[in-house]
């Protein structure tokens, strides 16, 4: 898996993160993508731009569940092992299915986070997927 590490200095005071990370890497807010915690009979992860929120209603139907609801942040934070704002689809204390939004097929590389506030990670689509072993279908609203 090709991968490029994309530090930023992370403004405290400022908790759209998402946002936070495509301005100060310059990139387009459309690369950027954001990782949601999402619960139904099993935990997910949702992976959307940063520009949008998940739907949860599409986002079941994907995965075959009949209802999903987003977790807490701190639910979030203890089945991840990340804080929120950080929260990568790589690497988390427990192994989560993955949703990603279809939107990542517009584009040969992506933003995620890296595990902290202040660390993205530019990866190509196809190795996301792969590494993921994740789904991907229309999950926004």
């Amino acid at each position: 898996m090709a991968f490029e590490l994309a530090p930023y200095t992370h403004d405290p005071t400022n908790e759209s993160y998402g946002l936070e990370a495509a301005d100060a890497l310059g990139a387009d807010p459309s690369v950027v993508f954001k990782t949601l915690v999402v619960t139904g009979d099993k935990m997910y992860l949702a992976i959307v731009p940063v520009t949008h929120r998940v739907s949860l209603k599409l986002a079941a139907a994907a995965i075959g569940e009949r209802r999903l609801s987003m977790c807490t942040p701190a639910e979030a934070e203890r089945v991840t092992g990340y804080v929120v704002g950080g929260i990568s689809p790589f690497g988390g204390r427990r192994r989560l299915g993955v949703i990603i939004d279809a939107a990542v097929r517009d584009h040969v590389t992506v933003y995620v986070s890296g595990g902290r506030r202040g660390l993205d990670i530019c990866v190509a689509v196809d190795d996301l997927i792969r590494i993921c072993a994740a789904t991907v279908a229309d999950i926004v609203a």
